[in-house]
């Protein structure tokens, strides 16, 4: 009998979240062993310890959970909503060459335009409330969609279009069982980067104008000079940041297993 040949395993996947969590330890280390070691100032670089305790004070007063859950869902839903019209404007646009190249004009004239110079005119137009806050991320979400939604429309191999002609398919069916699928993994790229956008867009919003979110919270701890405050708003921002991501990215995982 000859011997049976092992068969190497495959090697076992690291979840992203533990990559991403891994970065953020090796950054508080790194960030201690250099206030420890320059004597930095706590008014200008505070230690982790420092940052630590300011976050535990605004998780015992209830404003962490406050702040953190207003800015999450304005990030949600203007996520949500500049997905929407980015999709439903890229897929027009993709289908219509005539139609794009009237609107190329406008709409690059829209998405080079500074947002930071945009967003008082949405504070003036649409008020101190929710509203702005939102019209802003969805202004920030909706290229990034849009031309990924294009790219990944066009790119849809001729063979599979052919096929659906073949079978007969309505354009709807077309589009969810053909064109959708296959233009995914494009989607998915404009979505990351408009997640990002729309975190940038929120924090953004409230720095401009209100009295709630992480944003407003920057605002007040820049202006009363607690800089711990300050560090600690900024690292909610990035852990919000790299949740939204996280979970884009586990989106398109379970949405593209076909392609595995």
């Amino acid at each position: 009998m000859s011997d049976a040949v092992a068969v190497p395993s495959a090697p076992r996947r690291v979840p992203p979240i533990v990559d991403h969590l891994a970065g953020i330890v090796a950054i508080v280390i790194a960030w201690q062993v250099y206030v420890t070691a320059t004597d930095a100032p706590a008014y200008m670089l505070p230690a982790p310890g420092a940052v630590g305790g300011a976050l535990a004070d605004l998780a015992i007063s209830g404003a962490l959970w406050r702040d953190l859950g207003f800015t999450f869902g304005n990030v949600v839903f203007g996520l949500v909503l500049g997905a929407l019209a980015g999709f439903a404007l890229g897929f027009v646009l993709a289908k219509s060459p005539t139609l794009e190249r009237w609107l190329d004009g406008p709409i690059l004239l829209l998405q080079t335009a500074p947002k930071i110079a945009l967003a008082p005119l949405f504070v003036i137009w649409f008020g101190f409330g929710t509203t702005s806050k939102i019209v802003l991320i969805v202004s920030l979400v909706l290229f990034p969609v849009l031309v990924a939604t294009i790219v990944g429309l066009r790119g849809v191999p001729q063979n599979a279009l052919e096929l659906a002609r073949i079978l007969k398919l309505t354009t709807w069916q077309r589009l969810m069982r053909v064109e959708l699928p296959m233009a995914l993994p494009e989607i998915f790229i404009g979505l990351r980067i408009g997640a990002v956008q729309a975190v940038v867009g929120a924090i953004l919003g409230e720095w401009m104008s209100g009295k709630l979110g992480l944003g407003h919270l920057m605002t007040f701890a820049s202006a009363t000079y607690k800089t711990p405050l300050l560090f600690a708003a900024v690292l909610l921002t990035v852990a919000l940041g790299i949740a939204v991501h996280v979970s884009l990215e586990a989106a398109e995982r379970c949405l593209l297993r076909w392609k595995q």
